[in-house]
């Protein structure tokens, strides 16, 4: 087969993946076996794995863990929504076109935006696909990243535009919330880019900044990785965005370990036809009956790659109704119900983590996520508490690996199904850690 193919191994194979990326060697298990050993053998390492339902966890930092009702699961296993492909032909695909449609009129909703589209692949996908949108607006391409953005979103966009001509300026980790981003705008500025909560978790008063944005025009891109924030705080269309992206796992869709996600996308209406992905609309057929199609499909599938705005080859159509489905149980009342509590778990765990000797929490303002100061270093702290069975967060450093002035720092979240046994654990062996 490495014959017919034209390479000499199979490493040749995986030359586009970085060193750093693959396996020193090859992992442990049987070369040849049956199916029911190789079962076996997998069902051993998943053993090894602690996931976030097992014991307490506090991890977050872009990814959540929420309650999900049965109904999510039992709805979108449907055969029509499970095998169900891209609906190309609205004639047979009314009710995906449906939920797309509706699906887009909630993440309008939310985010305080004129229209969304039929999703993106994930949270920091949208954000890269979001300065590009800048780029296309206001024929710049310089844009301005926060140093309160997830990393990862940042490492996507750097991604995404380097064999661009867009320049990319990206701030210090910012884990005070004191960074001056509108000192930095100038005329070649297309965009400035900010995440609220911020990746330490402090929330953001995005207004001054918009003002800012709009005085040069540039465009204000807020990225949202909490997404059920939107319930208990105002929304970045209210203050004044122009393109919102979002993760939207923390509704309808599990931790799976890391994957698939949902990424969310609205905007401006005057901005429309340079938003990526599709977008379903609503309208009437030759009978003057209610219907749904495909309204705009910018994407290089359906038009000529010169006027694409994406190349993003189809959306998380799945993940998205489970989205739909968990926000429609959960209604207005509900949503922010679910917010209120989010924040109150998290902040009975502030005080309770504050009043650790040696412990300081950074954040004046939070929503169910916080920065602490601990005393040492933080992936050490947090690898001894892991080992007494306890998911006590992020440590900063693991996620800007390098950077000076982070050793001590770990991001913390709590949710709804934070306890207050889970909290009590998390400071009690913290206590014992320190000792």
């Amino acid at each position: 087969m490495l014959r017919t193919i034209g390479v000499t191994s199979v490493d040749e194979l995986f030359a586009g993946v970085p060193d750093a990326a693959l396996l020193p060697e090859r992992v442990a298990g049987p070369t040849h076996a049956g199916e029911m050993a190789v079962e076996a053998t997998l069902q051993e390492l998943a053993a090894r794995n602690i996931s976030a339902g097992q014991v307490p966890s506090f991890l977050g930092a872009g990814a959540y863990r929420h309650h999900i009702p049965a109904a999510v699961d039992h709805l979108i296993q449907r055969s029509e929504f499970l095998t169900a492909y891209t609906p190309y032909q609205p004639e047979i695909s009314q009710g995906t076109l449906q939920m797309l449609f509706e699906f887009q009129t909630q993440v309008a909703l939310i985010t305080g935006m004129d229209v969304a589209n039929a999703s993106m692949y994930d949270g920091a996908s949208a954000c890269a696909e979001a300065v590009l949108m800048a780029g296309r607006i206001t024929r710049r391409t310089k844009s301005i990243l926060s140093g309160g953005l997830h990393p990862h979103y940042a490492d996507a966009v750097r991604t995404l535009v380097r064999f661009t001509t867009h320049d990319v300026t990206g701030a210090a980790p910012d884990p005070e919330g004191r960074e001056d981003l509108a000192s930095q705008i100038d005329d070649a500025t297309a965009c400035v880019v900010v995440q609220s909560p911020t990746f330490f978790g402090h929330l953001r008063d995005l207004r001054e900044l918009a003002e800012a944005c709009h005085a040069k025009g540039a465009l204000l891109v807020v990225a949202i990785a909490e997404v059920v924030s939107l319930g208990a705080i105002l929304s970045p269309g209210e203050m004044g965005a122009d393109i919102v992206v979002a993760e939207g796992q923390s509704l309808g869709n599990s931790l799976n370990f890391g994957g698939p996600y949902l990424g969310l996308f609205a905007t401006r209406d005057r901005y429309v036809r340079q938003m990526p992905g599709r977008l379903c609309g609503e309208t009437l057929d030759a009978d003057g009956r209610r219907g749904f199609v495909l309204t705009l499909s910018t994407r290089e599938q359906h038009i000529r790659r010169e006027r694409a705005t994406s190349n993003i080859c189809t959306n998380a159509g799945l993940c998205a109704l489970a989205f739909s489905i968990h926000l429609s149980l959960l209604g207005d009342v509900g949503f922010d119900r679910l917010a209120q509590l989010n924040h109150a778990r998290a902040a009975a765990l502030a005080d309770r983590l504050g009043a650790v000797a040696g412990v300081e929490v950074l954040n004046e303002t939070f929503f169910n996520e916080f920065t602490v100061r601990l005393p040492g270093n933080a992936a050490a702290i947090i690898d001894d508490l892991v080992a007494r069975g306890i998911l006590a967060g992020v440590p900063v450093s693991r996620l800007w690996p390098g950077v000076n002035g982070l050793d001590d720092l770990a991001v913390i979240a709590a949710t709804e199904l934070t306890s207050d046994a889970d909290i009590a654990a998390r400071a009690g062996g913290l206590e014992r850690v320190l000792a």
